[in-house]
C-alpha cells in the first residue's frame, strides 16, 4: 500500500533532504503506524503525535492504502 507521509519540525531530519518534509512510502498491507515509524528510522524513545487523515491515532492503528499520515513532535510552550 502507498502512504503520503509528512514529518514536522525536527522529525524532517529523518527524510531525504530534497523531500521538503513529505514523501510517498510503500508498506505491506496491514502495517501499523508503529511499522511506519520503524520504516522511517525514527527512534522509538521519541514522543510523537500521529495524525492519520486528520485524526489523532495510536501507534497500533492499522494504516490503509492512500492514508495521509502526519507525524509531529509534542508541542510545548507557555
Amino acid at each position: 500500500m502507498q502512504l503520503e507521509v509528512r514529518l514536522f519540525a525536527n522529525l524532517r531530519d529523518y527524510l531525504p533532504k530534497d523531500s521538503k518534509g513529505q514523501v510517498k512510502v510503500e508498506l505491506p498491507e496491514g502495517s501499523t503506524a508503529a511499522d511506519l515509524i520503524k520504516h522511517l528510522n525514527i527512534p522509538r524513545d521519541l514522543p510523537l503525535i500521529i495524525m492519520v487523515n486528520g485524526r489523532r491515532e495510536p501507534e497500533n492503528h492499522v494504516l490503509q492504502d492512500g492514508d495521509r499520515v502526519g507525524i509531529f513532535p509534542p508541542v510545548g510552550g507557555g
